[in-house]
């Protein structure tokens, strides 16, 4: 298969890889899901046997998730909506029956009974098989999800909690006996549901606080909750009480911008202290912290992307979490063991990882597990078998800091080149601000070398409104993401030609998809000095249109914001034919349905 066609079918480059890992709460097993090639994207189910190091493959694709139980012991997925129990440990697969299609099934923490969401009366419901059958634990008539327009389900992630990355709408309780659940209707309300039918609501000040961004239950205690207000500027970290649904503030978050949680925050630690994710903005910080309970876990140095978990600390009963994050270099992500007990020394990090990379973990009991190999304590016990074949391309980006601002920003030659003659620009903007492109991962450079390959120093910049740097940078977009986002990068290309003197800043083309791609259009249409030809595959068109969550994170209340809602308008561009929308329609603009890169690339060489 040749590589737009590879490119535009998978999107990624990883076939053979293990993802989607996770590690028994004893530490005896991992598993992990494994594709077989690019033909053939869907995974096949493997276990590791952590003492022995060996894997075993349990079912074989195609599977697209899985779940399971606290140990691992036990698996559950879905086939076209036929529902699979997996023993780990013995490495048999069963079918479960059950009286309706389902999906994202899920086994208790004792393995004895799977919960799945069902569809078949077209609002989703909750239902629970187990010893005692396949029972519906919680849905809607017919004539309520008809009435509400067919928005009311259970057990499912609404649009605006996917937009916080919350893909979850259900939650078993530590001892499989109760589950928590999402209702979504006009908003959000959460309840406690017990096996045998009885339930409470979960109460807090919905209409205050209608977001609810992250949900836990699982390190003890009861379920741990954040809730946003609707311009998230403002946020509560609640405990609820499993047996009342009662809920006790145990943390507030403010932002004059918005309120970013951190990924797998908040948590019980072991002695009973909550972990919280916040920022700090004072005294000369600019960071993005852990906090248990007030007290300062993590140091300024350390931009926490996402807590994982905690395993064992030797010679001491506090564990350490395990965290996924940056130190000084916004392009690298490493693995972190952060002190939980402060004692005399202060927060205290140190880094697991040491080449850098944009490196991932998980863990279990006192395994952990970071990329392919499995660690228990200081020992490296297993990795899992990577049987990825080598990627298309070595590519090797030169990495910059650049303006006042150090900006994050690459370059990508066609391979081969040699310096000493103009060459057009191609700048690749990605999904837009708040996804980085300047990472060290071999990966994520496949496509830009394409691009490279075919005649363009592609160049890549993370400017303000980008995370990995600190909070303040990420956040200055507020109320002027197309300024400030434009200016950064009109910058950092007359930053990047000193060092780059081949750069023609003369040709400069630019793309990008979804928010990146209303940014490569204004790019052409806003600052033409700068920017010359543009595709823009799936487009912000009109501001006013997006999903809440989105729209006012950046631009502010859509009610009293109209100016700045139409200052972010593409749908008012003036006509021209140097850009390009895929999949969107502007008028005076031209447009297309689909594109692959071949048609792209002939656009953007265009004259």
């Amino acid at each position: 298969m040749d590589f737009p066609r590879l490119v535009e079918r998978t999107g990624h480059f990883r076939y053979g890889a293990p993802h989607s890992v996770t590690v028994g709460g004893d530490g005896r097993r991992v598993a992990f899901l494994r594709s077989t090639g690019p033909e053939d994207p869907a995974s096949s189910l493997w276990v590791l046997n952590v003492s022995t190091a060996t894997e075993s493959l349990v079912a074989a694709g195609p599977l697209r998730a899985y779940a399971t139980d606290r140990d691992a012991t036990v698996a559950a997925f879905t086939r076209e909506g036929r529902l699979f129990r997996a023993d780990l440990a013995r490495g048999t697969v069963t079918e479960v029956p059950t009286g309706e299609p389902a999906e994202d099934p899920r086994p208790d923490p004792l393995g004895t009974r799977i919960a799945y969401v069902s569809r078949a009366a077209g609002s989703p419901s909750l239902r629970v098989v187990g010893p005692d059958g396949d029972r519906l634990l919680a849905g809607e008539s017919g004539n309520a999800w008809r009435e509400h327009g067919g928005t009311i389900g259970w057990g499912v992630a609404d649009e605006a909690a996917r937009r916080f990355g919350r893909d979850r709408g259900w939650w078993w309780s530590p001892d499989g006996t109760q589950i928590l659940a999402a209702r979504t209707a006009a908003s959000t309300s959460l309840h406690l549901l017990d096996l045998d039918f009885g339930w409470v609501d979960v109460h807090w000040d919905r209409e205050t606080y209608p977001y609810v961004v992250s949900v836990r239950w699982a390190d003890g205690g009861g379920p741990l909750i954040t809730v946003l207000r609707r311009m998230q500027q403002h946020g509560l970290v609640l405990a609820v009480d499993p047996r009342t649904g009662e809920t006790q503030v145990h943390a507030e978050l403010a932002d004059a911008r918005w309120v970013e949680p951190v990924a797998g925050t908040p948590r019980h630690l072991p002695d009973g202290r909550v972990l919280v994710g916040g920022e700090l903005a004072h005294d000369g910080f600019d960071a993005r912290c852990l906090f248990a309970d007030g007290s300062l876990l993590t140091p300024p140095t350390l931009y926490v992307r996402r807590v994982v978990g905690t395993v064992p600390r030797p010679g001491n009963p506090a564990p350490d979490l395990i965290v996924e994050g940056t130190d000084g270099d916004p392009a690298v992500q490493s693995v972190f063991r952060v002190r939980t007990s402060l004692g005399g020394g202060g927060a205290e990090a140190r880094k697991v990882t040491g080449t850098p990379g944009w490196h991932r973990a998980e863990t279990g009991g006192d395994v952990l597990v970071v990329d392919d190999v499995v660690w228990r304590g200081e020992a490296r016990v297993a990795a899992l078998g990577n049987l990825a074949a080598p990627l298309p391309y070595a590519p090797q980006p030169m990495l910059e800091r650049v303006t006042d601002r150090r900006l994050p920003a690459a370059v990508l030659y066609p391979t081969g080149f040699v310096g000493g003659t103009k060459i057009p620009v191609l700048v690749s903007l990605g999904d837009g601000p708040g996804r980085q492109q300047v990472v060290t991962d071999p990966a994520a450079w496949q496509e830009r070398q394409w691009w490279a390959d075919n005649g363009f120093a592609v160049v890549s910049i993370d400017g303000r409104g980008t995370p990995g740097v600190a909070p303040s940078f990420e956040k200055v977009v507020h109320r002027r993401l197309v300024d400030v986002s434009l200016t950064d990068q009109a910058d950092a290309l007359k930053a990047l030609l000193g060092k780059h003197p081949d750069l023609d800043l003369g040709a400069v083309a630019v793309r990008g998809k979804g928010l990146g791609g209303w940014l490569a259009a204004m790019a052409v249409l806003r600052r033409p000095d700068v920017f010359h030809r543009a595709v823009a595959r799936s487009p912000i068109v009109d501001w006013f249109d997006e999903p809440a969550p989105l729209a006012e994170r950046y631009l502010g209340d859509r009610r009293d914001s109209a100016d700045v809602y139409a200052h972010h308008n593409l749908a008012e561009a003036d006509p021209t034919d140097a850009v390009l929308l895929v999949g969107a329609t502007v008028p005076g603009l031209p447009s297309v349905t689909t594109a692959n890169l071949v048609e792209e690339l002939a656009f953007l060489r265009a004259s």
